[in-house]
């Protein structure tokens, strides 16, 4: 799979905004996953968000949104490993993920740290047809109180609209898989991300 990060921080730049109006706490309430509007039109987000958010978890999820088809022109199939034939459409959606310890990520630049490494790691995973950009965010998690966060954006093409949407699936539970995979590791003291 293809990944990069960058910074987006100060400035007019976006913020993750974690207690906005329809904020669902899937840390409380998993089960609600389901009952999203995003993840009722695209049923593995629930999957995810579910693992993103489970006790054991380090992160939770504060926002996310699917996107069935982009816009033609809106990505490039050299980016995401694919001949043109096989990115005739693209699907993707983005989660916004926060650490639950407020001792993580209290820095853009430890926050860029993991980024670096999640990328080497997302690299790794024998996917083509799509990627990862993963975007360092201030974030809101109360009135007044301020952090560091991830915006996930994830973006998979295909033949067909069909094809794509198949292939973001495959590409969020890949995702997933390794960002759980690496923050594991990284418990265990195999890892650099802290």
């Amino acid at each position: 799979m293809e990944a990069d990060w960058e910074v987006e921080i100060g400035g007019e730049a976006a913020a993750i905004e974690a207690n906005w109006a329809g904020f669902v706490d899937l840390r409380r309430e998993p089960h609600r996953a389901s009952e999203l509007p995003e993840t009722r039109a695209f049923p593995p987000l629930a999957q995810a968000l579910v693992r993103l958010n489970a006790e054991a978890s380090p992160l939770w999820t504060a926002k996310c949104d699917y996107w069935p088809q982009l816009d033609p022109g809106s990505w490039d199939h050299d980016e995401m490993e694919a001949r043109a034939e096989q990115a005739v459409c693209a699907s993707g959606c983005y989660i916004d993920l926060l650490a639950r310890h407020a001792s993580r990520w209290q820095t853009s630049a430890e926050a860029e740290r993991d980024c670096r490494v999640l990328c080497a790691a997302i690299r790794a995973v024998p996917l083509s047809r799509c990627r990862v950009d993963l975007v360092v965010r201030q974030a809101w998690t109360g009135a007044e109180t301020m952090s560091t966060g991830l915006t996930v954006y994830l973006t998979a093409c295909g033949a067909k609209q069909s094809n794509a949407v198949e292939r973001l699936a495959a590409c969020l539970e890949a995702f997933v898989d390794t960002i759980v995979a690496a923050f594991a590791s990284a418990l265990e003291g195999e890892s650099t991300l802290q």
